[in-house]
């Protein structure tokens, strides 16, 4: 599994350069109905994430599309080598945010 390191304010790079990474591979995971999930979790709660919080976002985005999605619907419960409280997090952003967007209609 690839190692992730989310850089702290004290490293040369802009601090926002790993979020901005993390953000284009949530919305460019090749699964439609995680890309929807993910992406606007990125944009929306990423600024707030921890850098902590990051890595264990990027670790998730490892993992496979159909497992992730299960995990982050609640169709199924996270690995213990995930994040339980991410991944909580992001079901509670699906539930809040883009459940109301699918009633509604988007696409």
């Amino acid at each position: 599994m690839t190692e992730h390191v989310v850089h702290s304010d004290s490293d040369s790079r802009d601090p926002g350069e790993d979020l901005r990474r993390l953000t284009f591979r949530a919305w460019r995971r090749g699964f439609r109905e995680a890309d929807l999930i993910l992406g606007p979790f990125a944009e929306r709660e990423g600024p707030h994430l921890s850098p902590a919080e990051l890595s264990a976002f990027a670790r998730l985005l490892d993992a496979d599309d159909r497992a992730l999605y299960a995990w982050i619907t609640g169709a199924e419960a996270a690995p213990a080598d995930q994040d339980a409280p991410l991944v909580a997090r992001i079901h509670a952003f699906m539930k809040a945010e883009v459940a109301a967007v699918v009633a509604e209609g988007a696409g």
